[in-house]
């Protein structure tokens, strides 16, 4: 398998590995904080981008607070990093929001949630709209603050061993897909797993999973996935401009004086603009190795798919809504209005300059 060895293995339990940490230390004014993630060790982009955030908050804090990053499992697994920082097992954790809609269904919107926001889009509501507040009032019971801390970008839709040419092709296939994507696809026959990055491609391997999505070129190359799968699938609806978040336990916040709080806030959107330039940098001469190296198969779906798609997406929404307490139904409604207010725009600026560099001119030096 020729990504053996990319990534050590994954096997501590949280309670194993949580009795082996001892309190951060302090000292001399110094302190030491954790940072769980769901990240597998050493994983280009999220990986990196978050050991890269963490020693921005040691360097621009002159060394008093400095942060130690745990891989997922290596303090606690990859999805409880929500519980962690709740719970004050680490000061820190950095995700995706959509991973803990069990506790609440607002955290989707801090991720992505189908046919929703861009990364600029979801970057704006966050800071110009109403995102944070709302985001402060959805986290406040858990004890958890979050602040914007990445962006992976539009992600693909996924990969698949077998073409994708009608919502009938789509009966049956056990696919990983997290959050409400998996509910959506669920409603057109769909069987979702949920699985973290680490986990996927064995589970491709081994057929336990038919079809999966992670994020885009960049990671899924270095994944392997490649070696399963031959068709690889967009449109990334489901993931538009896909937000991660760091948490901060809200006790180890308040325990800051203001210069450290505003250093850790101001790394975190350091991060968010850092994360997302690796993204793009890296996914296009990723996608070409995929396709000319490995002979992989670019497809979009067809429309009545994407279609069908759209259409449970929205049911989704409304059953997300209805089934809400006050302040998801506050994080809908925000959603939907900002939501109506920036399309314009996109659709005017960004959307009208991508149509037009695919005009048939020529453009470059002359020979």
């Amino acid at each position: 398998m020729k990504r053996r060895g990319l990534f050590k293995k994954i096997g501590a339990t949280a309670g194993a590995a949580a009795a082996g940490f001892a309190a951060p230390a302090i000292g001399q004014g110094l302190m030491e904080w954790r940072m769980v993630t769901s990240w597998p060790k050493g994983l280009p982009g999220l990986g990196a981008g978050v050991e890269r955030l963490a020693a921005r908050i040691g360097e621009m804090s002159g060394g008093r607070l400095t942060v130690k990053v745990y891989a997922a499992g290596e303090l606690v697994p990859a999805f409880e990093c929500f519980g962690a920082v709740a719970s004050g097992t680490a000061q820190l954790g950095h995700d995706a929001s959509y991973y803990h809609l069990g506790k609440s269904e607002g955290t989707a919107f801090y991720t992505a949630f189908p046919f929703g926001f861009t990364a600029p889009e979801i970057e704006a509501w966050v800071k110009y709209g109403e995102g944070q507040k709302l985001w402060d009032e959805l986290y406040a019971p858990f004890g958890i603050r979050a602040f914007l801390a990445g962006n992976t970008g539009t992600q693909m839709l996924g990969w698949f061993k077998k073409e994708v040419r009608s919502v009938d092709d789509l009966q049956g296939l056990k696919f990983r897909a997290p959050g409400n994507q998996g509910k959506i696809l669920q409603k057109l026959g769909v069987t979702p797993v949920a699985l973290p990055g680490g986990e996927i491609f064995p589970a491709l391997q081994s057929g336990a999973i038919d079809a999966a999505e992670w994020i885009g070129p960049y990671n899924d190359l270095a994944l392997g996935f490649y070696q399963v799968c031959r068709y690889y699938y967009s449109h990334g609806y489901h993931e538009p401009g896909a937000a991660l978040q760091l948490m901060i336990n809200e006790a180890a916040w308040r325990s800051l004086p203001a210069d450290l709080q505003a250093i850790v806030k101001a790394a975190a959107e350091a991060a968010n603009g850092d994360i997302w330039a690796e993204y793009n940098a890296r996914s296009g001469p990723a996608l070409r190795t995929l396709v000319e190296k490995h002979g992989v198969i670019v497809k979009g779906l067809p429309e009545d798919v994407l279609m069908a798609c759209g259409e449970k997406s929205n049911e989704v929404l409304n059953e997300v809504y209805e089934a809400g307490d006050a302040t998801v139904k506050k994080i809908v409604v925000d959603f939907l209005k900002f939501r109506a207010e920036v399309i314009p725009w996109t659709r005017i600026a960004d959307q009208a300059y991508v149509n037009a560099r695919r005009l048939p001119f020529k453009f470059g030096l002359k020979s």
